[in-house]
């Protein structure tokens, strides 16, 4: 399914498109071919990811968020339940950080 890696970069700086959105996040997070490219498949992946660290950049969000407004959110609401999910076992394991420039903001 994925290979695990110490660091996942989700880099959106140069997404045009709703679809290479998805892309980016697939490729960055080694999502199987299957992957549906929507935010109920992106969740079923991501929860298959359990059981290893997981470090996740997300690299150019500010991009997204203007060129297609709440999917960006969606996105962050659904790592926070990703890094928060059953009752925080896997929280210790999991750190999301937003970048912006040399300034990294962790997901909580």
């Amino acid at each position: 399914m994925y290979r695990y890696k110490d660091l996942y970069t989700l880099d959106f700086t140069n997404v045009e498109h709703y679809s290479e959105m998805h892309a980016v996040i697939a490729q960055a997070l080694d999502f199987p071919d299957y992957y549906g490219c929507n935010w109920d498949a992106f969740w079923d992946c991501l929860t298959d990811m359990y059981g290893e660290p997981i470090h996740i950049e997300i690299v150019g969000l500010e991009s997204v968020e203007r060129r297609f407004g709440n999917e960006a959110g969606k996105m962050v609401e659904i790592l926070k339940r990703f890094k928060h999910n059953f009752n925080d076992k896997y929280a210790d394991d999991i750190l999301i950080e937003m970048v912006s420039g040399s300034v990294r903001v962790a997901l909580e």
